[in-house]
Parts: C-alpha cells; sequence; structure tokens
C-alpha cells in the first residue's frame, strides 16, 4: 500500500479549475489503486511555521553545526514535523494556481519550511549539492488564466512551471509530471469545456500510470 500525499494551494476551492482536475485525478487514482491512502494537505488551513525568532537561530544553529537551545528546539520542532509528514509519502500531487506569474505565497511559505540542509537535501565540497527526497513520484496540476505555453510568445512570464520543477529537482525528485490548465479566463464556454475535458482525460491516464 502506497502513500499519496495531495498539496492544494488554491483559495478558490469549488471554483479553482487545478483543484477540480486534482480531484478528479484522485477519483481516477483510487479506483485504479483501492489499496493506497491519500493525506490532504490544504494550505489554506495548514498552520505553517513563521521563520523568525528563535526558529531563524534554530535553523542557523544546526547549519552550522551548533548545538540548539531548549527553546530553538521547541521553535523548530514545528519544521521538522512538516518536513517528516512531507518526506512519509511515496507520491505526491500538488495543484497551483499561477499568481502573479508565479505560484500562491503560502505554496512557497510551505516550500521555504520544507526545503532545509540535512532534511531535503545536503551539500559537500566534493559532490555538491544533494536531494535527499528520492524515489518518488510528482505530479504538478497548474492552472493559468492566460496561455504560457512555447507557441504563445509569454513564456518567459511563466515563474510558475519552471520554479516548481526546479526546487524539487532540487531536492531529490527526478519523475515529476505535469498537467497545464490554460487558458482558465477569456474565451468562449465550448472551448473552456473543451481544455478541461482534455485535461480531464490527461488526469485519467496519469492516473492509471502513476
Amino acid at each position: 500500500m502506497a502513500k499519496l500525499l495531495y498539496i492544494e494551494s488554491s483559495p478558490r476551492k469549488e471554483r479553482s479549475a487545478s483543484i477540480a482536475i486534482s480531484k478528479y485525478f484522485l477519483d481516477e487514482y483510487l479506483k485504479a489503486h483501492p489499496a493506497d491512502g491519500v493525506a490532504v494537505v490544504d494550505l489554506w488551513n495548514k498552520d505553517l511555521p513563521s521563520f523568525d525568532g528563535e526558529v531563524i537561530n534554530a535553523k542557523y544553529a544546526i547549519m552550522h553545526g551548533k548545538e540548539t537551545t531548549p527553546e530553538q528546539k521547541r521553535a523548530w520542532k514545528p519544521v521538522e514535523n512538516l518536513i517528516t509528514e512531507f518526506k512519509s509519502a511515496d507520491k505526491y500531487v500538488i495543484s497551483l494556481p499561477m499568481w502573479n506569474f508565479t505560484i500562491p505565497y503560502r505554496l512557497k511559505h510551505y516550500i521555504d519550511a520544507l526545503v532545509q540542509p540535512g532534511y531535503t537535501f545536503t551539500f559537500s565540497p566534493e559532490s555538491g549539492y544533494q536531494g535527499l527526497v528520492t524515489g518518488k513520484k510528482m505530479l504538478l496540476i497548474f492552472a493559468r488564466g492566460g496561455a504560457y505555453g512555447p507557441e504563445t510568445g509569454a513564456q518567459q512570464l511563466d515563474f510558475q512551471k519552471s520554479y516548481m520543477e526546479t526546487i524539487l529537482g532540487f531536492i531529490g525528485f527526478k519523475d515529476i509530471e505535469s498537467i497545464v490548465i490554460e487558458p482558465t479566463m477569456g474565451g468562449n464556454k465550448e472551448a473552456k469545456e473543451a481544455m478541461m475535458k482534455q485535461c480531464q482525460e490527461k488526469a485519467a491516464a496519469f492516473a492509471h500510470s502513476f
């Protein structure tokens, strides 16, 4: 039995295209893998640790191999718990809208808490940076109001997909698939329905092989 962690980053819920396709994927996934478990992290209802005060002091103490104080240990524990929860999964799905050409700030906060030396990556002068979250599958479900594919001439504005693939690769992910829902704004109803149908078909295909 595998554990799939679904991370949701849109606050629009029932109006969200990324959530709609993610839910379609999860329904199909559970049909294909009924013995697997799915855990959900809704980033808009998740208590994310701040990175000030004793939390940042603990981070730098750990980075420099120093002993942490009892206060720093207590402050750092929520960060460790978040990382443990994340690393406990075998497979991942992250749904995310594009905000100002990049990702929602709640997802960025979550990633900044996860990406920690000694926990999700390591560094040595001999081998450089090495990701520690390895051998796991990732599906990214992107939604954008506009279109940013290579045929649009606007691809240089896409800091959403490129950032996610870069940071996930940095911590060790090599098997990263994606579904891109675009454009979700403008156009006629029939075109939007056709676009969503195409994304559902991709989601179903991924669900059976994921």
